[in-house]
Parts: structure tokens; sequence; C-alpha cells
């Protein structure tokens, strides 16, 4: 059985993927540290800058996401649950999807000034397009 789904639900599932690639990342570091004895695996502390610099950064580049993903999830859901499937509103979702990318890219790659605004500004796509996702659900609702 084919059913449909919009652009926007597609976008949504490849953003969980996104976050899952991300947890992969730092298990896999994780693993290479254990495994080469510098760590015994009972030392990731929750919330303690651990391992390297560029572990630490994929760990926030994670953190980063999956605080995020709920939001992007109920604009999405709503949306479909409400009608809302028209191309600006997938053009949207997928242009949150890249920018998260892009900004989980960068912070992983860098921390050094210029590449913070560039995060910075990634993360401000993302949000600007889900205030503009809510308002077209709300619209479409009749409430705005």
């Amino acid at each position: 059985m084919l059913i449909h789904l919009p652009e926007s639900v597609i976008a949504l599932v490849f953003y969980a993927l996104w976050a899952i690639a991300l947890v992969l990342m730092i298990a896999a570091d994780r693993l290479l540290l254990v495994f080469r004895g510098q760590v015994k695996n009972n030392e990731f502390l929750a919330g303690v800058p651990h391992g390297n610099e560029s572990y630490w950064r994929i760990n926030r580049a994670h953190l980063n996401t999956v605080e995020n993903l709920p939001i992007f999830a109920v604009l999405v859901l709503s949306a479909w649950v409400a009608g809302v499937e028209d191309h600006v509103f997938n053009l949207l979702a997928t242009l949150v999807l890249v920018f998260r990318i892009i900004q989980s890219i960068i912070h992983i790659i860098s921390g050094d000034q210029i590449a913070t605004w560039f995060r910075t500004a990634s993360f401000a796509v993302q949000i600007l397009c889900e205030i503009w996702m809510a308002l077209m659900i709300l619209q479409a609702a009749h409430v705005i």
C-alpha cells in the first residue's frame, strides 16, 4: 500500500535520522576511547565535558539537534493533521532540515568566531522558518 507523505514529513524523518547519525558518531568516539584504554566505559558523565574537543563538539551538536526536534515535529505533524501541505510549507520544512545539518557540521568542525557566526545564522534561519510554519498552521486554522 502506497501512502502519500508530504515533503515536510519526509524532512522530519530525515531530521530524526540526522539526530541518530550524530549519536552514532558519539558512540563511535566513545568506543574508540574505551578500546584504546583511555577511559573506562562508565567515565562518560552527563553534562561534563570529556573526551577531546571534537568529541565534545559532536556531543553538543547532537544535543542541539535533539532539543529542537520536538518543536519541528510538532509543527510538521500539526500541519499534516491540519492539511497544510503546500509548496511554501514543504520548502520551509526542508530549509529547517538543511540548515540544521549545516549548523551541526559547523559546530563539529570549528568553534572559532567566524564559525560561531555562521552557526548562529544557520540557527536563525531555522527559527525564522519554524515561526513562519507556525503562522501558516494558525492561519489555516483561522486562529490568526
